[in-house]
């Protein structure tokens, strides 16, 4: 008798730390979670947020939207502490983030330029794909963008437009489009435009069809030489160049055009680096932050994919959600 209650005791004692360890690695994430992230991601990010938030309710998420390049800059130059930022144009955390403040970047979604409008806008029962440039040209017609040293948007913009007079062969076109185009037309952010729209106080801004999509805009597509949305294209789309200033005063960087990509990194010196996994593994989910972006009208890349290197360095649990595109 005495032997077998001593083997049971002997077991319950090794029992106990893997009992221990186990509970230590199904610890669930808590505290908050800071993600900066691109403003046309404001709407799906609200939406995978609120799930997320369901399913590790300790974890609170903590987002701040903004022009991708200005929210890259908080981190790097400002030094403000953040888990995640998500760029609408991937590139951004290429230049601003990586090695010194991230060490990797997943390309995650895709996009397309539109010109958006309201049944208020000037010509709104008369613009569409073929005209679209004549009517951006006509006396009294207010138009904008967002400012290209701050969104990604905003060079996209520029860009659409450098296109515009290349395909259609009008030399001289894109200087008339700025001409008729005052500073004041150019925002922080593009979605600060679109309540210029709805109030009747512009008649046209350039958005991503995303962006269109969730606010309910009526939008002209572009062709696909000039949209920046097919892959294909980016060797025509890299003829439309766009110089943005620099990280330190008067200095300036090239933005070529290429198809339109957006990436997330984890900051290397994340405070929640463990939500921050959890979130990016629901992110990066096909039933996850990936249909939630579709039904919104951005379409995912699936899988989402980053460099051989980039995999290197990918949290564990990160991996098999990934697939390296080069």
């Amino acid at each position: 008798m005495k032997r077998i209650v001593a083997t049971v005791v002997a077991t319950m004692l090794l029992a106990v730390p893997m009992l221990l360890a186990s509970g230590t690695a199904q610890a669930e994430p808590s505290g908050k979670l800071i993600i900066f992230h691109a403003g046309s991601l404001s709407v799906p990010f609200a939406e995978i947020e609120k799930n997320f938030e369901k399913m590790y309710p300790e974890v609170d998420v903590l987002r701040e939207a903004g022009g991708s390049t200005k929210m890259a800059r908080l981190i790097s130059e400002v030094g403000k502490p953040a888990d995640i930022m998500a760029s609408a144009d991937f590139v951004v955390i290429d230049k601003n983030l990586i090695p010194k403040f991230a060490s990797w970047n997943v390309r995650f979604a895709s996009n397309q330029m539109v010109l958006c409008y309201t049944d208020k806008s000037k010509f709104a029962d008369e613009i569409n794909s073929d005209n679209w440039t004549d009517i951006l040209l006509r006396e009294g017609v207010v138009w904008g963008h967002s400012d290209p040293n701050l969104d990604p948007c905003g060079y996209r913009s520029l860009m659409v437009l450098q296109l515009a007079e290349k395909f259609y062969g009008k030399v001289g076109l894109y200087e008339a489009f700025l001409a008729n185009r005052p500073e004041k037309n150019v925002r922080p952010k593009s979605v600060e435009l679109i309540s210029l729209l709805q109030s009747g106080h512009m008649d046209y801004a350039w958005e991503y069809l995303s962006v269109a999509v969730q606010h309910g805009l009526k939008y002209v597509t572009l062709d696909k030489h000039l949209n920046l949305g097919d892959y294909s294209m980016t060797p025509y789309y890299s003829s439309a160049k766009v110089q943005v200033t620099g990280k330190k005063p008067g200095t300036f960087i090239e933005r070529v055009g290429k198809s339109i990509t957006y990436g997330v990194t984890k900051i290397d010196k994340a405070p929640n680096s463990e939500a921050a996994d959890a979130f990016l593994a629901y992110l990066f989910a096909p039933d996850g932050g990936l249909k939630i972006l579709k039904d919104m009208g951005q379409p995912p890349f699936d899988p989402v994919r980053t460099t051989a290197d980039g995999m290197s360095k990918l949290p564990e649990s990160l991996k098999a959600l990934v697939t390296v595109a080069e």
